[in-house]
């Protein structure tokens, strides 16, 4: 019941944040609100399991894809910020002036939505089981949708460069 409550009150800002990306199915926000709600139910449904068995491998692994996930969005975060030249056009869906290519952009063209993946599957390995597998699942399948849906936008915004 609690978790239904988090879970709940969390999707308030993420539906706000969405509203119209919601509206256009294929734009890249709207894959990306089923991702980052997956995630937000995987939290919170993983909650009473982050510190348990803190030494169990599994643990240490979940830790270690966290710890890379904060990493990857600060990383990306600052060097998008820096060079991309960030314009919001009145939405979630954030576009830049300047295609960026350095830092960690010079090895993955998304590691924004790749420190989502190390979130989603750093906290399925909380506890695994068939709900918080189905709830990664969706996120990443949704990740990669929207990965699909920013690159279409980006070659229509820079072309091949």
């Amino acid at each position: 019941m609690l978790a239904g409550v988090l879970i709940a009150v969390g999707s308030i800002p993420v539906l706000w944040i969405s509203r119209r990306s919601l509206l256009r199915p294929l734009s890249f926000g709207f894959y990306r609100f089923f991702a980052v709600e997956s995630i937000l139910a995987l939290i919170v449904l993983n909650a009473p399991e982050w510190f348990a068995h803190p030494l169990a491998a599994r643990q240490l692994v979940s830790w270690l894809l966290l710890l890379t996930s904060v990493v990857t969005v600060i990383s990306g975060s600052l060097t998008l910020r820096r060079l991309g030249q960030p314009v919001s056009q009145g939405s979630a869906d954030i576009m830049t002036t300047n295609l960026v290519t350095t830092g960690p952009y010079r090895h993955i063209r998304h590691p924004l939505y790749a420190s989502l993946l190390f979130l989603g599957w750093g906290t399925l390995l909380k506890a695994v089981t068939p709900s918080t597998l189905i709830l990664v699942s969706v996120a990443t399948v949704a990740l990669i949708a929207t990965a699909k849906a920013e690159e279409v936008a980006t070659i229509r915004q820079f072309g091949q460069a």
